[in-house]
């Protein structure tokens, strides 16, 4: 009965999924054209890579004396290094230390712990280290501290010597410090020369006993390339503010001469308020065993054995909000982030491009606000697609993404890991429609939310009419269909605005939608009015209305407004910029395309203009402007939805003439233009913000 439901579910699933394909793509060829369409489907299978593994072909061989670290008067960091004997190792590991040596300062400092074969004569030959000399034999624990007492940067780093750094490792765990204001400390990924996975962050049992997550496994896999916290991150490569290490009394020496003061440090770091993180981005090549073998029966090894004793006597309370131990490695993943204590999946057509699209942002920063109110992040996109830059943003928020091609098939995913979901979101209907029944099937538990971002239907309704097309009035009932499907079948529905929840209220009556509005930061007027020039309009031209609105204002609207204003500039920031756009182009009407950095157009036009003649929803373009007190002109259509109070807020206009009239009245009047920028800010704090969208959201998820 199994395998006959599984099947059912796997053949309802590539129907509909290709029925759906083929609509969008017919519906793509008679907008965009053959042309158009191909180029929009190679932009949204554009395939990235995650970034490959370290490898190492045996230990790389290095003389002392070509060894050049760099010299930083002020460091940042200092890297501490203990080491007894095994000079190869050392000489290695200081050499990639030399050749990553990236943008962030450090000094390293080498403790020689009486070591008896060359590695004093190799040290002094190496250009740039700092040598400490322990007068007798201080063990790891008592080196770390000798380092640690030397060291001059903020920030302290613990390195095995039997570890090979690699590109932009530094960098990372530095940038999860400035990310994460409550780290205390943070660790490295850790792989084995070969190439597998040694350790993505500890696991720390309520016995005390200890496993390293993801041992043995690939390192590229999703699973171990999110940010997250950890119970502890092996000393091999670990970092934390050097005046938290003093504070804290350095590594405890109970524990010498080593085992167990890596994870001590770790819960004295979460017994003094912060948190411990493991940061995927930073990838150490450790040859484990190296120091002090493997054999926990004999030599320093034994220590282990011993410390655990010692560990757990002196965090015995704290060892009791621990997850029990396990003896199965599929249990690893809940126990590795037990304290997230709720788990949702989100499906989205996309990996979010938040410099991209609005409803990229808006994801994103839901993404954010779940994170902090204790749900784990499970994500992945309709294509599956590992996207540079994008995926490991996603990444460092927490969130797990999955993608190809370790997450090829949706229904294993579901049948496999459903279970464990509390909640599962489906972000627009297109997408939603495919998952629906595996997400019924296979996590009856979880409570089900449509994510509409907007209503689709109402936009193509207002399409149809403005173009008075039959065959688009077709389509907007085929979506309407679906929409209503989705918001029937499903726990709760999620709309952009009040009038999009008063419209279904009228259509569905008895379903619940809650409206989840946009979220945006509030960055505050940081240009006076005089110091500012030119227009503005951002937007996605993937989103029909958009080039529609543009190529209105082109013809109707800047011609009127430059008889008036001959020397103002429209900056139209957007891609793919339309063909049809390109015939405007000029030194007044600059077509920039994409833009990595808005801040310089937020906080340097003078207008924020947004002639949209229909959609639905609410408009990003309009929230950010305001969000960065740049006044806006707009249509009726634009600033639907979003509580504005026309003429105070935002100038709304209805016509060609009207929005003219309203860009050059609004141009060169300092008194309007400054209670437009503050009331629109006001706006944006009171309905748009993190803090009104946390509390949307916690009401939602409740």
């Amino acid at each position: 009965m199994r395998k006959l439901r599984g099947a059912r579910a796997r053949l309802a699933f590539s129907l509909t999924r290709s029925r759906g394909l083929l609509q969008r793509m017919r519906g793509s060829l008679k907008r965009r054209g053959l042309a158009g369409t191909v180029q929009r489907a190679l932009r949204e299978f554009r395939r990235g890579k995650p970034p490959a593994v370290a490898v190492l072909q045996g230990l790389p061989q290095q003389a002392a004396t070509s060894i050049v670290l760099p010299a930083w008067p002020q460091p940042q960091v200092s890297i501490v290094i203990p080491v007894y004997n095994k000079i190869a190792y050392t000489l290695a590991c200081l050499a990639s230390l030399a050749q990553h040596a990236g943008k962030a300062s450090f000094e390293v400092i080498v403790v020689d712990d009486c070591s008896s074969d060359d590695t004093p004569k190799s040290l002094a030959d190496v250009d740039g280290l700092r040598v400490v000399r322990n007068t007798q034999n201080l063990g790891f624990v008592g080196s770390c501290n000798a380092g640690a007492a030397a060291a001059h940067g903020e920030f302290v780093l613990f390195l095995n010597n039997d570890t090979v750094v690699t590109p932009g490792w530094l960098e990372a765990l530095l940038r999860c410090f400035a990310e994460q204001p409550d780290a205390g400390l943070v660790g490295a990924k850790l792989v084995y020369p070969d190439g597998r996975l040694q350790e993505a962050g500890g696991i720390v049992f309520r016995d005390g006993s200890g496993w390293n997550y993801g041992r043995f496994e690939d390192p590229a896999d999703p699973r171990y390339n999110f940010r997250r916290e950890a119970d502890y991150c092996s000393g091999a490569a670990i970092m934390l503010r050097r005046s938290l290490f003093e504070q804290l009394g350095s590594f405890d020496r109970r524990y010498a001469p080593a085992y167990y003061e890596d994870t001590d440090l770790a819960f004295a770091v979460r017994a003094a308020g912060l948190k411990v993180y493991y940061e995927p981005q930073s990838t150490v090549v450790h040859f484990e065993g190296i120091s002090a073998g493997t054999d926990t029966a004999s030599g320093m090894k034994r220590y282990q054995v011993v410390n655990q004793e010692k560990f757990l006597e002196k965090w015995k309370d704290a060892l009791t909000r621990q997850p029990l131990p396990i003896d199965d490695a599929a249990k690893a993943p809940h126990a590795a982030s037990f304290r997230k204590s709720r788990r949702l999946l989100i499906v989205d057509a996309c990996t979010p491009t938040p410099d991209q699209d609005s409803g990229s942002l808006r994801m994103v920063n839901l993404m954010r606000l779940l994170d902090a109110l204790g749900w784990q992040v499970t994500f992945f996109s309709e294509n599956r697609l590992y996207l540079d830059g994008y995926t490991p943003a996603l990444q460092a928020l927490g969130v797990e993404v999955l993608y190809a091609p370790y997450m090829n098939d949706p229904i294993r995913l579901f049948r496999q890991r459903g279970g464990e979901f509390d909640a599962i979101l489906l972000s627009r209907h297109y997408v939603a429609i495919n998952y629906l029944g595996l997400a019924r099937l296979y996590a009856p538990k979880a409570k089900l939310i449509f994510d509409t971002v907007d209503l689709h239907y109402l936009r193509e309704q207002r399409a149809a009419a403005l173009e008075h097309s039959e065959e688009l009035k077709r389509k907007a009932e085929r979506t309407r269909a679906q929409e209503l499907k989705l918001i029937r079948e499903c726990d709760a529905t999620l709309v952009v605005s009040p009038v999009e929840q008063a419209l279904l209220a009228r259509e569905l009556p008895q379903a619940r939608v809650d409206i989840l509005s946009n979220v945006h930061e509030v960055f505050g007027c940081r240009t006076a009015f005089a110091e500012r020039k030119d227009l503005l309009f951002v937007g996605s031209f993937q989103h029909p209305p958009n080039e529609d609105a543009m190529l209105w204002f082109a013809r109707d609207i800047f011609p009127l407004v430059r008889t008036a204003l001959p020397e103002v500039r429209l900056h139209v920031i957007g891609q793919p910029v339309p063909q049809a756009l390109r015939e405007f182009e000029s030194e007044h009407f600059v077509l920039h395309g994409f833009v990595a950095d808005l801040e310089p157009f937020m906080d340097g036009c003078r207008i924020s203009v947004a002639p949209l003649r229909y959609g639905a929803g609410v408009k990003g373009k309009v929230n950010m402007a305001m969000s960065y007190g740049l006044p806006v002109v707009a249509t009726t259509a634009a600033v639907e939805g979003m509580h504005i109070q026309a003429g105070s807020d935002v100038l709304v206009a209805t016509d060609a003439s009207g929005f003219a009239e309203a860009i050059v009245r609004l141009y060169d009047d300092a008194a309007l233009w400054q209670t437009l920028s503050a009331n629109g800010l006001a706006n944006v704090q009171r309905h748009f913000s993190f803090d009104a969208a946390k509390k949307a959201l916690a009401r939602i998820l409740a």
